[in-house]
C-alpha cells in the first residue's frame, strides 16, 4: 500500500520535524498531522481525548469564546469556526515573515512559556479555609496556557482598528520568546508567585 504524503497544515506548514521540549507537555501536546485542523467535534464527550486533538485545532476553540469585554467566562461560544481557523491561518502567515520560523513550532514554544507548573486550590478545614499550592497535571497546564493566550489575544483586540491576525501573530510571538511583558507569560508568572507563597 502506498505511503500517505506527509501533510502539511493549511498545506503549507511541517508538523513532522516539530518537538516539544517541555518533558512534562509531551503527552498534551498534540501535533497530529492534518491539512485542516478541524475534527468536528468528535472528541468532545470522551474523557481526557482532547490531548489527541491538534494544537492549532485547540487554539481556534479557545479563541472562539464570546467576544464581549466583561463576559469572557460565560462559556458562551460564537460558532464560527471556519472563520477563527481563516483568522489562525493569516496569523501563521504573518508569525512566518516576522519571524522566518515554522509558526507551529513558535506556537508550541508560546504555550510551553505560558503554562503554569503550580497552583492554589481550597481546602476547607474545620471551617476556616486554606489556599494550597498543588501542582498542575499536563492537559490543564495546556488549557491554562491556551486560556491566557486566548485572552491577551481578545483584550488586544478589542475595540481596536488593529486586525485581529496581527494581534494574534503578536501575542505568540511575544509569548514564544518568554518576553515577561507577554500577557500570558505574566499570568503565568503571577499564578506560580501566588502558589508559592501558599506553599
Amino acid at each position: 500500500m502506498a505511503e500517505t504524503k506527509n501533510l502539511l497544515l493549511f498545506r503549507k506548514w511541517d508538523m513532522s520535524d516539530i518537538e516539544v521540549k517541555d518533558p512534562g507537555l509531551k503527552t498534551a501536546i498534540s501535533l497530529r498531522k492534518q491539512i485542516l485542523p478541524y475534527t468536528f467535534g468528535r472528541s468532545a464527550l470522551k474523557r481526557f481525548n482532547k490531548a489527541d486533538v491538534n494544537i492549532v485545532e485547540r487554539l481556534c476553540n479557545k479563541v472562539m469564546h464570546f467576544g464581549k469585554k466583561y463576559a469572557k467566562n460565560t462559556g458562551r461560544m460564537t460558532g464560527k469556526k471556519t472563520k477563527v481557523i481563516n483568522t489562525v491561518k493569516v496569523a501563521f502567515d504573518i508569525i512566518a515573515l516576522k519571524t522566518g520560523k515554522n509558526p507551529v513550532e513558535i506556537l508550541v514554544r508560546a504555550i510551553e512559556f505560558s503554562a503554569p507548573n503550580e497552583d492554589t486550590t481550597r481546602i476547607v478545614y474545620g471551617g476556616t479555609v486554606y489556599h494550597v499550592s498543588v501542582d498542575v497535571a499536563p492537559i490543564r497546564r495546556v488549557d491554562m496556557a491556551l486560556k491566557f493566550i486566548a485572552d491577551s489575544i481578545r483584550d488586544a483586540t478589542y475595540s481596536n482598528p488593529k486586525p485581529i491576525e496581527e494581534h494574534m501573530a503578536e501575542q505568540l510571538i511575544l509569548a514564544a520568546s518568554n518576553d515577561p511583558n507577554a500577557p500570558s507569560v505574566k499570568k503565568k508568572h503571577e499564578l506560580e508567585r501566588i502558589a508559592q507563597a501558599s506553599r
